[in-house]
């Protein structure tokens, strides 16, 4: 396939852009070309992803069969919130726009902060335990927010356009050898990791969602959790939610050290299970890719 990855010189970009570049055409969108050290088989254009114009008319020209929009500011609290919440969304107003206008399918990063856990004033339980896509987003910060006009955009294209469209939620992302989840200052801290139950996830298996979710026959706009099988304190979740908040959701059914995210649904529509967990990844020697 001839596919456009946006951000893939970012921390996961990197990995979702060498994963694809073994099998087909990748040409990666981002705000500058790599200074030499760019992957060997992909081609690089620079730009403004929140340029409507430019976007359009790179996508024009490539027409691809397919979009991976992961370019993002990824986190709250190192831009002006305004700023951030006008860049996510956008970039992936101009991006998937234009994608429909070529009539590419589309995977791209939302994440679990759409659920409005982890920027909360007050972290609130969840209504259940483990949390599925169709838990109501209640975001309070303007990445959250982005988040949820990000899909909101995702449902409107397809529905408009006729694209299939994958929204990915993933928990806080770690990579193979770098670990900060299993830090000693977040282990022992039981604050550091409440905001979002103490999940996380590693990039190979987001990869993996990316790779899915391409190949999936999927109706219109889908979202799904993306999470490690267990949390990352290797508790039982039931108890430390109640040790750290005080009460359970009437509707618990989360057993031993699992995550607090429900994964069902992409087992059920894309066949992808997490297969990485803290106990090996940890410690594991794996370079990450240089795009």
């Amino acid at each position: 396939m001839d596919i456009i990855v946006t951000g893939g010189r970012g921390t996961t970009g990197r990995w979702i852009v060498d994963r694809l570049a073994d099998e087909h055409r990748v040409v990666c969108l981002d705000r500058s070309p790599p200074d030499g050290d760019g992957h060997s088989d992909v081609e690089y254009y620079a730009l403004d992803l929140t340029d409507a114009g430019s976007v359009l008319d790179v996508m024009t020209d490539i027409d691809p069969d397919t979009v991976v929009h992961w370019a993002a500011i990824p986190v709250a609290g190192t831009h002006p919130g305004v700023d951030l919440y006008r860049n996510n969304t956008l970039a992936a107003h101009s991006v998937l726009t234009a994608s429909g206008r070529v009539g590419a399918r589309v995977v791209q990063a939302s994440s679990d902060g759409a659920y409005g856990f982890f920027f909360a004033e007050e972290t609130p339980v969840p209504d259940s335990i483990p949390v599925p896509e169709a838990h109501a987003c209640r975001p309070e910060d303007p990445y959250g927010l982005s988040k949820v006009v990000t899909e909101e955009i995702g449902e409107t294209i397809a529905r408009r356009d006729g694209v299939s469209i994958a929204s990915l939620r993933p928990t806080w992302i770690q990579e193979p050898g770098a670990y900060p989840c299993r830090d000693d200052s977040y282990v022992s801290d039981r604050s550091a990791g409440a905001g979002n139950f103490w999940s996380y996830v590693d990039v190979r298996d987001v990869v993996d969602m990316v790779v899915a979710a391409l190949a999936a026959d999927i109706d219109g706009h889908e979202a799904f959790n993306c999470a490690a099988a267990d949390n990352a304190l290797g508790e039982t979740l039931a108890e430390l939610v109640e040790e750290y908040y005080g009460s359970l959701p009437d509707d618990c059914g989360v057993v031993g050290d699992a995550s607090v995210y429900d994964t069902s649904k992409a087992e059920r529509l894309l066949d992808w299970t997490p297969t990485h967990s803290w106990r090996d990844a940890a410690e594991e020697e794996i370079d990450p890719p240089t795009v």
